[in-house]
């Protein structure tokens, strides 16, 4: 990874966090209202990952901690956040918040609510790309607490029947919600699971983005070759509670503090800094010139928006003029 590219990511995972704590402010003013789960912490996981891909060009699903997964995919951060303030100009038209993030443009196939929804899923997406003989794969995020549902083993079981193009990524931030990973799951490491699977995998430090790049490069290259899927860990830690109502009274200040001084950004500013390719001036001007861009554009994109109708409540609820729904070809 060339200099250039390792500042653009720095911005990027900067931009990330100060995006996701413009939205816990919203929250706290009532302008942003249901379930908010937020991603510091984690922003190395999804930014070195996709770095490995080609958004907008491979299909991508998560779960409902999915704000950034859908920016990094090239969905408009502007309209992101208008979802969030449940506005029509919303990535959703503001029908689906914070948990239903959906951008087809870009191949951003959406966050979902329901715990281990994605994995089969993204299988069914990576059988119609093997179908249709295309080259794109399909990369599904998830949680560590994710992987006791059935729908983990049944999913993963098919894409190797099948050899799919599917990487999964789970994103190890130890925690199902206030549940440890100790307390809930007998394998700790997630990439041993798999293996009843015969599907290659991989755990990975998920703080250091440069390592999380290199590990994704090898997942997407087998993937898009042709091998079928690949399973790769990122161990990673959420700075804030599972969601906005959780008091995070769970974990101690001692493990609080270790996982902050493995700040993924930090980590990538401070690399930086001391090989002398970045000043701290040049850190603070970005970080203004962030912080001035969310306020001035995004958040007064979002707060200047119209609601939806109330004529138009039960719209997108059932397909329209679509011949499918009738079984087809009408």
């Amino acid at each position: 990874m060339n200099v250039a590219d390792k500042k653009r990511l720095l911005r990027e995972m900067l931009f990330a966090r100060r995006f996701e704590e413009r939205c816990y402010e919203a929250y706290v003013e009532r302008k942003i209202g249901g379930f908010l789960h937020l991603y510091p912490g984690e922003e190395a996981c999804a930014h070195g990952v996709l770095e490995a891909a080609k958004p907008n060009y491979d299909y991508v699903i998560t779960s409902y901690r999915d704000h950034i997964h859908a920016i990094k995919c090239g969905a408009d951060p502007r309209k992101v956040m208008a979802e969030l303030y449940a506005k029509e100009t919303g990535a959703s038209k503001g029908r689906g918040g914070s948990m239903h993030i959906f951008d087809v443009e870009h191949r951003f196939m959406g966050g979902y609510a329901l715990v281990g929804g994605p994995f089969p899923l993204a299988a069914g997406m990576a059988k119609a790309i093997k179908m249709k003989g295309g080259d794109e794969i399909v990369i599904c995020f998830l949680g560590d607490a994710a992987n006791n549902q059935g729908t983990f083993h049944e999913s993963l079981n098919m894409a190797k029947l099948w050899d799919l193009p599917v990487l999964y990524v789970c994103e190890n931030n130890l925690y199902g919600i206030g549940t440890r990973i100790d307390r809930s799951t007998a394998v700790i490491d997630q990439y041993k699971r798999v293996s009843a699977y015969n599907i290659p995998s991989h755990q990975e430090d998920g703080q250091d983005v440069e390592k999380v790049f290199k590990a994704a490069k090898k997942a997407v290259d087998h993937v898009r070759s042709g091998k079928g899927p690949y399973f790769l860990e990122l161990m990673t830690y959420r700075y804030r509670g599972h969601s906005m109502s959780d008091s995070n009274a769970y974990r101690s200040k001692d493990e609080e503090r270790m996982w902050s001084g493995r700040d993924p950004i930090i980590m990538l500013r401070d690399r930086l800094i001391e090989a002398g390719e970045l000043t701290k001036e040049d850190y603070k001007a970005m970080d203004t010139e962030i912080l001035d861009e969310i306020e001035d554009e995004i958040i007064a994109f979002a707060e200047s928006s119209p609601e939806p109708r109330v004529d138009e409540l039960e719209k997108y609820t059932l397909a329209e003029n679509d011949p499918w729904v009738y079984g087809g070809g009408r």
